[in-house]
């Protein structure tokens, strides 16, 4: 039987159409290799969104190179859509796959009698998002709702690799999340590249409101988790939709990428320090128990310290669960990449170790606020390697271990916080054993 690898790197869009491959592969008679063996079709789904993560690509396709002599080798993601030159430098790459042909992938290599049952599989219009499949692997599987992105920030290289916004159909999604159910599912959570943005491009048009409404409605999913959203897309509809319903996770990822008003200008973000922070304030006033996490980037041109003191300032004024923090890496292409005034790299680098070390020290405290609730967490089909716990996670992203036997996996049980397990988790006991 022939056997298939996949390497993925970069965001959940990306995890999820790896998944949706790896499905449909197997579907096609195909058999995912083990660890320790050999693949005769390696995938490499790469990322660009910073120059070490296009390093981090090439890596993991020379590697894969290097462990599959004999393989066929295929690159797709966000690197071989902006980048194919430097990929086809890298002698042993069979095939560079641009998104649009990403759903082609099992009809192409097939032409290579990889996989002889994918022969005459309809390939959709590039400006549609496909039907996807369900992943009964995954407790908590992805649901790519919309993909693409009309922001251009001064930064960023993504728009210029995954195109303009476009959203999955109302009732594909609903259908989608019916199929998951039957499927076994728990959870999903709702992703895209500007998820914000979701429904504009329909006819008619929609929002994300709207949507989490008729989520709501169809009333079979237990719980729904939204993935990144831009700070000016999160409304107040939106807020009252989520905290108005027990089906949707009390859990906010908002990229707020500097606190400073002239840096958010130069990076072509459309809010200001002031919006942020009274949108957080929003948030947690009306769901005080929300877990509210932020992207920060730092060193972007022109940042003074006056500026990165603004960014640090707001984030200890504020109740921001946990931080994610990237230093800036130019991406040609861009604006920014012919930006004046560059930040040198040690400064970068001290400045992403104290927010980093802000960042530590709100998720402790938000973490110790749990200690002696009662939560209800959604345990994981997987142990922990180290400690042989079940895991879990709440519904405001609170990861929990518990001692218990394996017919808990995959269900929905109530524990009580009882301490932290270093710095990454909670240690939780269960209710009626």
């Amino acid at each position: 039987m022939t056997t298939f690898s996949i390497k993925t790197l970069g965001c959940k869009v990306n995890q999820f159409e790896s998944e949706t491959l790896e499905q449909t592969l197997i579907g096609c008679g195909c058999q995912i290799s083990d660890a320790e063996q050999e693949a005769d079709i390696c995938i490499i789904n790469t990322c660009t969104v910073t120059q070490k993560a296009s390093m981090q690509s090439r890596q993991a396709i020379r590697q894969a190179i290097r462990s599959n002599p004999d393989a066929r080798i295929v690159v797709t993601g966000c690197y071989a859509q902006t980048e194919p030159e430097a990929i086809q430098r890298i002698a042993g790459v069979h095939d560079i796959i641009k998104h649009a042909d990403k759903p082609r992938i099992p009809e192409i290599v097939s032409q290579n009698n990889k996989c002889p049952n994918t022969q005459g599989t309809p390939v959709p219009p590039s400006s549609v998002i496909r039907h996807p499949s369900s992943f009964p692997s995954r407790t908590r599987p992805f649901l790519k709702i919309q993909d693409g992105c009309n922001a251009f920030c001064a930064y960023c290289i993504v728009p210029y690799a995954r195109g303009r916004s476009r959203s999955l159909p109302v009732e594909t999604v609903l259908q989608s999340i019916l199929s998951l159910k039957t499927d076994g599912i728990h959870e999903i959570v709702l992703t895209g590249i500007h998820l914000g943005h979701y429904g504009l491009d329909l006819s008619p048009p929609t929002g994300l409101p709207d949507l989490l409404e008729s989520i709501e409605r169809q009333g079979i999913m237990e719980r729904i988790r939204i993935s990144s959203i831009e700070p000016a897309e999160v409304s107040n509809e939106l807020i009252d939709r989520i905290a108005g319903s027990h089906m949707f996770c009390r859990h906010f990822h908002i990229p707020l990428q500097s606190g400073d008003n002239e840096v958010l200008h130069r990076m072509n973000r459309p809010y200001t320090r002031e919006m942020f922070h009274h949108l957080v304030y929003r948030i947690h006033d009306r769901m005080p128990d929300a877990a509210i996490g932020a992207d920060i980037l730092v060193g972007f041109p022109g940042e003074s310290d006056a500026a990165f003191d603004q960014t640090v300032s707001l984030i200890e004024a504020l109740p921001i669960t946990y931080l994610h923090v990237f230093p800036f890496s130019p991406r040609k292409g861009t604006p920014a990449y012919g930006f004046a005034d560059q930040i040198p790299h040690d400064i970068v680098k001290t400045r992403c170790g104290i927010l980093r070390a802000l960042g530590r020290a709100k998720k402790k405290s938000f973490y110790r606020e749990h200690i002696g609730k009662d939560v209800e967490i959604l345990i994981e089909g997987t142990r922990d390697k180290t400690t042989g716990h079940l895991k879990g996670l709440t519904s405001n992203y609170l990861p929990v271990m518990v001692e218990g036997s394996d017919y808990l996996k995959n269900t929905l049980t109530t524990v009580r916080i009882i301490r932290p397990i270093g710095e990454s988790a909670m240690l939780g006991q269960i209710h009626h054993i």
